[in-house]
C-alpha cells in the first residue's frame, strides 16, 4: 500500500515495516534518517524514513592516495515518510514524498537481494544500521535495569519504614515498662 498523509500505524516500528515493504516492491532501499525524541521522557516521537539515496556525501579529502575512490551512492533524492507519534499513542504519517530523482529497480516478488546489490549501501549506512541496533539494545537493557533498581529501592523504603515502626514500638515499650517499675 503506498503511504499517503493520516496513515495511521500501531508503532514506530509498523511504519518502518511498511515503508521498508513499499521501497521494496517500488526499487529502492529504505534508511532510517532523523529523529526527535520527547523532552519529557526521552522517546522518540518523530522519525524520517527516506530513500537511501537521500542527500549527498560529505567531500573529504582521501587519506591516502592509494585508495579507491568510493561509488557515489547518495544522488539527493526527497523521497520519504515522516511520521509522529500522537498523544493517541499512534504513529501518523505527517509526510509523504513520492518522487525519486534517480531511477528504481524494481525487483522480483520477495527478492531484496536483486535491490540490495544494485544500490549497495555504502560502509558508513551499515556501520550506522549497526551501531542503531547496538544503540537500541544498550537502552532496553539500561531500562530494564533501571526498572529492576526503581524496584529495589521502592522495596529498601518499604522495609526501612517496617524497621523504623518496629524500633518506634521497641521504644514505646521500653518506655511503658519503665515507667512501670
Amino acid at each position: 500500500m503506498e503511504p499517503f498523509v493520516g496513515l495511521e500505524f500501531e508503532s514506530e516500528e509498523a511504519a518502518k515495516v511498511s515503508y521498508d515493504a513499499y521501497a521494496t516492491r517500488f526499487g529502492f532501499i529504505m534508511r532510517v534518517d532523523a529523529f526527535r525524541r520527547s523532552m519529557r521522557d526521552g522517546k522518540v516521537v518523530w522519525r524520517r524514513l527516506v530513500c537511501n539515496k537521500e542527500g549527498f556525501r560529505k567531500h573529504r579529502p582521501r587519506r591516502s592516495e592509494n585508495r579507491k575512490p568510493r561509488a557515489i551512492t547518495r544522488e539527493g533524492c526527497k523521497a520519504m515518510i515522516v511520521v509522529k507519534k500522537e498523544k493517541t499513542g499512534k504513529w501518523v504519517v505527517t509526510r509523504f514524498v513520492k518522487e525519486h530523482n534517480h531511477p528504481l529497480v524494481v525487483a522480483p516478488t520477495n527478492n531484496r537481494r536483486a535491490v540490495l546489490l544494485s544500490q549497495t549501501p555504502d560502509d558508513k549506512d551499515v556501520k550506522i544500521r549497526e551501531l542503531t541496533a547496538e544503540l537500541q539494545r544498550e537502552r532496553k537493557r539500561s531500562a530494564t535495569i533501571q526498572e529492576q533498581l526503581d524496584m529495589v529501592l521502592k522495596d529498601m523504603e518499604e522495609h526501612s519504614s517496617f524497621l523504623s515502626r518496629n524500633i518506634d514500638d521497641i521504644v514505646h515499650s521500653m518506655k511503658e515498662i519503665e515507667s512501670s517499675l
